[in-house]
């Protein structure tokens, strides 16, 4: 029970804060949870299929080269992951009435990123135990947070651009650069210290998340 908690609390966390962040007009409570839950389900279901199709026409080895990990990180689970999300936030999400202003693409993006993210951590630390609670509580949910938001801010000015495909997926490619960006220094650990570039990714995410969440709010037209 207590893994399970550790598992789940940076995620509400980071759900708390956006949605106080969301300062003019909030989202319907109903919207946001089955939101989560298509993110906690829907989209690891996708994901799941995804790497199936994957593992049969873009088989990789083990001892993987640069190359490969690069083709790992940004298409077999940057790409793929971050679409899963994609599709809920454009044909869920955006479709709704009470998604009436940008920041709502942040908000209804991340909600999905955290449901995916719930559903990825609980795996995790109950394989791994305490030290990788704590250890992806600083860094792979927030990880996945920022993927959301960047993601979510593009999607949001969409909605009401007449260029919506291209603003579209402008979040998406982001979101895939940075998720793969992310983990591809962490898949090459057999370069010693190139590790850090994860987290030098992480941190360029959150500056620019930062920027997407005050530029909305500045921006809202409930202001």
């Amino acid at each position: 029970m207590t893994l399970l908690l550790l598992a789940i609390a940076p995620i509400f966390i980071i759900i708390i804060y956006i949605y106080t962040r969301d300062l003019y007009e909030k989202e319907p409570k109903k919207l946001l949870a089955i939101s989560f839950l298509l993110g906690a389900i829907v989209s690891i279901i996708i994901t799941s299929i995804l790497y199936y199709f994957f593992n049969i026409y873009l088989p990789l080895t083990d001892g993987l080269s640069i190359i490969q990990q690069f083709i790992q990180a940004f298409f077999v689970v940057g790409l793929t992951e971050e679409f899963s999300k994609y599709i809920i936030v454009r044909y869920y999400a955006q479709k709704k009435v009470d998604f009436n202003e940008p920041f709502d693409g942040i908000v209804y993006a991340v909600m999905v990123s955290m449901g995916f993210a719930a559903t990825e951590n609980i795996f995790y630390v109950l394989e791994g135990g305490y030290q990788t609670a704590i250890l992806r509580a600083f860094t792979a949910v927030p990880a996945h947070a920022t993927f959301g938001i960047l993601m979510g801010y593009f999607m949001g000015t969409a909605k009401f651009a007449k260029n919506r495909i291209i603003l579209n997926l402008i979040g998406l490619l982001l979101a895939v650069i940075f998720h793969g960006a992310y983990d591809f220094f962490l898949f090459i650990d057999f370069i010693p210290g190139i590790w850090i570039g994860a987290f030098i990714s992480l941190f360029i995410g959150i500056v620019l998340s930062r920027k997407a969440i005050k530029r909305h709010q500045n921006n809202s037209v409930f202001k």
